[in-house]
């Protein structure tokens, strides 16, 4: 067997048996780069916030939209499910990602020599 098959995959692409795979996850950084992470939740955070704004107007559009428009009213309210749904995801998402951003800033503060030793909460 002179030559060996090689397998191609999205996430690691080997160009030579010798070379380390291509690994495209977020875990790149290194662990030092806590403001950096910190910064990373805030930007996701807030996108979590806007898209919970944005479904929850869509929301509220086809709720409208229901009322005026009784012959389709059934299609606007399953619309307007899915969209207070989306505004539920999304906003759980940029709740996930504030707690994600309070870990880092934490963490920051803990490689600095700022410990804070939470007694009471």
């Amino acid at each position: 067997m002179a030559e060996e098959k090689h397998h191609h995959h999205l996430f690691h692409h080997h160009k030579d048996a010798d070379e380390n795979p291509i690994d495209a996850s977020y875990g790149d950084q290194p662990p030092e780069d806590y403001k950096k992470e910190e910064k990373h939740h805030k930007h996701l955070e807030h996108l979590g916030e806007v898209g919970a704004a944005a479904a929850g107007a869509y929301a509220l559009h086809e709720k409208h939209k229901a009322k005026k428009d009784p012959e389709h009213a059934h299609k606007h309210k399953i619309e307007e499910e899915i969209a207070a749904a989306a505004a539920v995801g999304a906003g759980g998402f940029a709740f996930h990602e504030h707690h994600e951003k309070k870990e880092a800033k934490e963490a920051d503060e803990e490689a600095h020599g700022k410990k804070h030793h939470h007694l009471f909460g």
